[in-house]
């Protein structure tokens, strides 16, 4: 049975643990497991806050999107922004790429996702905004009976 659910805040960075702890909640309908569940909160950390630095250059008056589907044992998330877009898709995945290196930013955001998920699918236009779709499936728990 899929179920849905959608968010929209703005791009503020303060909203970025919002994000995460309502997925995280959304998503424990379907029992995973801490380390799975960890792992949904970083990847929507990381996506929500390349879209609040990187997609809107820090403006606070945007917002940003956040749909997560459930199904069966699996959980789909897209974020979007409707910044400033990513350039160059292949470059901005690179493991230690980072287009503001004055902030001190890692580079690692995509990364992690790609770590984290079993498929990443980034679309991107400039000056139109960026779409993160994520999916992960659960492995599901073994009952042991004596």
């Amino acid at each position: 049975m899929r179920n849905t659910m959608n968010l929209e805040f703005s791009s503020l960075s303060q909203n970025e643990s919002f994000a995460r702890v309502t997925v995280a909640s959304f998503v424990s309908q379907l029992d995973p497991t801490m380390d799975e569940l960890t792992e949904i909160k970083t990847v929507v950390s990381e996506a929500v806050t390349n879209a609040i630095i990187h997609g809107y250059d820090n403006q606070t008056d945007q917002k940003i999107y956040i749909s997560c589907t459930l199904d069966d044992d699996s959980v789909e998330l897209v974020i979007q922004d409707f910044g400033i877009g990513i350039d160059n898709i292949e470059e901005a995945i690179q493991p230690l790429y980072t287009s503001k290196p004055e902030l001190e930013r890692s580079g690692m955001g995509f990364t992690i996702m790609e770590n984290f998920m079993d498929k990443v699918e980034i679309n991107s236009v400039p000056n139109q905004g960026t779409t993160v779709r994520l999916v992960k499936q659960f492995k599901k728990s073994k009952t042991l009976c004596n």
